[in-house]
């Protein structure tokens, strides 16, 4: 039977479009079951992280399973990253917050891999090919190396979700592409993940919001700093092995 061969372009275009419609619908939930409004009140926002605190205290195992199988769902369906981390943060603290969400983030971003290659290969060797051809020589000496370096150094302004469909161009192993991700993106995320930590430190002490509060506390400016660092190296690193 012609459709129920998987590689058949009508199964590509109803599978292809099925994922778009539960991805609009989805992130449509979020924005919707949160409210703009919401996210721009303090109030809100402090009253929520203290009781996502005492929840997180008493079902620790629990709220880290949700949040993990959310943002493994949320990178697979195209969500931005750094809410996740910051989130991730604010509520787990740098160390746990950075364990569960980058491999959720690694996991959700394998599996987005998985399906770009079987469903939209096409699509994405003609939209990509032409801009990114000049990394095709370097994943061919050694993927998993420069992969890892790609994605420490932010794909070099690529944005994530690019990044994540990026090595179906290069045909990357799977296993390559899980550990290339899971130890490049650890230094930057980790530090993303501080700030968040900082910032749910920063509401749990103060009343109100502001700049002057958010940058004179040392967990937010310390991660700040060697973010910046992480910049400086990765500007490093993309001059060395990124020349176009």
């Amino acid at each position: 039977n012609y459709f129920m061969n998987l590689k058949s372009l009508p199964f590509k275009i109803v599978i292809g479009t099925i994922y778009l419609i539960v991805l609009i619908c989805f992130l449509s939930w979020v924005l919707f079951s949160v409210g703009i409004e919401n996210l721009m009140d303090y109030d809100f926002i402090r009253s929520q992280k203290s009781t996502l605190d005492t929840y997180k205290e008493n079902h620790f195992f629990y709220l880290a399973i949700v949040f993990f199988l959310f943002s493994v769902v949320w990178v697979w369906f195209l969500g931005l990253t750094t809410p996740l981390l910051i989130f991730s943060g604010l509520i787990f603290g740098k160390w746990w917050g950075t364990i569960i969400s980058v491999t959720a983030i690694t996991i959700g971003a394998t599996l987005l891999y998985i399906l770009a290659g079987y469903f939209f290969a096409n699509i994405i060797e003609q939209k990509l090919s032409k801009k990114f051809n000049y990394l095709t020589h370097l994943f061919q000496k050694n993927e998993l190396f420069y992969f890892m370096c790609f994605r420490f150094i932010g794909g070099g302004g690529t944005p994530y979700t690019i990044q994540n469909i990026l090595p179906v161009l290069f045909n990357m192993k799977v296993k390559n592409y899980f550990v290339a991700t899971f130890l490049g993106c650890i230094p930057t995320m980790f530090i993303t993940v501080a700030i968040g930590a900082g910032l749910g430190n920063v509401i749990k002490e103060s009343d109100k919001l502001d700049f002057i509060t958010i940058v004179q506390s040392p967990d937010i400016f310390l991660p700040l700093i060697a973010f910046f660092i992480i910049l400086i190296v990765a500007f490093v690193v993309n001059k060395i092995y990124f020349k176009k």
